[in-house]
């Protein structure tokens, strides 16, 4: 299932009651439109925020907004084949 929301500006409390209530798993896709807030500070912060969110039963497909980090500027990101197209990630 694809599911889309936006500007979530680091907040997932609903997302996460979201997975929840619906019981979604790593097959489907949120597509964040824009503002998630998960590369606005690059740093520490965000990587809490990461792992927390690498807990939830979803797989995230974020377009970034004006507020974030690109993902070709942070190191630990790469590039990878998603569904017949090249998207950034976080390496593993």
């Amino acid at each position: 299932m694809i599911y889309i929301t936006g500007d979530k500006h680091a907040d997932f409390r609903d997302v996460f009651g979201f997975c929840k209530n619906n019981k979604t798993h790593s097959d489907d896709i949120l597509i964040i439109l824009g503002d998630a807030g998960i590369n606005y500070f690059n740093n520490e912060q965000d990587y809490i925020l990461k792992a927390n969110l690498s807990k939830y039963p979803i797989t995230l497909f974020c377009i970034h907004g004006n507020h974030e980090e690109r993902p070709e500027k942070i190191g630990t990101y790469q590039l990878k084949e998603f569904y017949g197209g090249k998207v950034y990630y976080e390496g593993e």
